[in-house]
């Protein structure tokens, strides 16, 4: 990410981070515009062009109780794959074209010493990503907070795999998720290493639809095991590859956002931006 787009998301972030700690005021533009040192005209532009709403609809989509009525209007579709077969764009559901592999003990036996990673590090809307990929598909994604923290720690799930800093175009068909137009998006495939019990966790995460959540309870209903909401929130913590797998959907039965590996001004920012993209249930 250049120098200026860098600036313009910690602008975004610092705004998102504000709305989020203080929604119950209704802050006013002038107020946020305010904290991120921009008029109030030019804030409304830069937020308008990153998130495709103004940010006082950005403030509806993040509010406890628009989370609350996305949980409850769900609950009889949600994973039902005929809600969104067959329709293009924003709301197609995401196991139409994410597909998860299990790696073989022997693919990860020894630290992944058999294992030939690509790496490469990206640009998303959330900021910079490292993505990685074997020859089956990507087998780590991860927000990019400083290229040496989240390089070692790819190292560390793969202490033995050879490593080439490439991109490939596993890699760049997954990052076209990160594009206005979803019509097209190529058939995505991940390769994991996992449990049984996350590997199944994972695969339910992929049929929440774009612009709506679930709980961690609703979770654990899904996959039989309604007593391991606990279990539940300990898989989708260790989930590897952000945002293709969308953990940032999951939130506590409240409304609450709860929380997220890559920090949860993010997760907030995640949810919104994907909010007013789907205009699911606007307020």
């Amino acid at each position: 990410m250049d120098q200026q787009k860098q600036i313009n998301y910690q602008r975004i972030a610092e705004a998102i981070d504000y709305i989020k700690t203080n929604f119950k005021t209704q802050p006013s533009l002038d107020e946020v515009a305010e904290q991120v040192h921009l008029s109030s005209y030019h804030f409304q532009r830069l937020f308008s062009d990153w998130a495709g709403t103004t940010p006082k609809k950005f403030l509806k989509y993040i509010s406890i109780e628009h989370a609350k009525r996305l949980l409850t209007d769900q609950q009889a579709t949600l994973f039902d794959a005929a809600f969104e077969t067959g329709l293009s764009g924003t709301g197609r559901l995401h196991d139409l074209f994410i597909n998860i592999e299990g790696m073989t003990p022997a693919e990860y036996r020894n630290g992944g010493k058999s294992l030939s990673i690509n790496y490469s590090f990206a640009e998303s809307p959330f900021g910079n990503l490292l993505v990685a990929s074997t020859k089956k598909g990507i087998c780590y994604m991860a927000f990019d907070d400083g290229e040496a923290n989240t390089l070692h720690n790819l190292k560390q799930k793969f202490p033995n795999a050879t490593l080439h800093q490439k991109s490939d175009l596993i890699q760049q068909n997954a990052l076209f998720i990160f594009q206005n137009d979803w019509s097209k998006l190529p058939e995505i495939k991940l390769h994991l290493k996992g449990t049984d019990f996350q590997l199944k966790v994972w695969e339910t995460l992929l049929k929440i639809p774009m612009g709506r959540l679930s709980s961690y309870h609703n979770i654990a209903e899904q996959i039989g095991s309604p007593n391991a909401s606990r279990a539940v929130g300990t898989a989708i913590g260790s989930n590897p590859v952000a945002f293709l797998i969308p953990c940032h959907r999951v939130i506590q039965s409240s409304g609450k956002i709860g929380g997220y590996m890559w920090g949860n001004t993010r997760k907030t920012a995640i949810i919104g931006w994907e909010g007013a993209k789907t205009g699911i249930l606007e307020m």
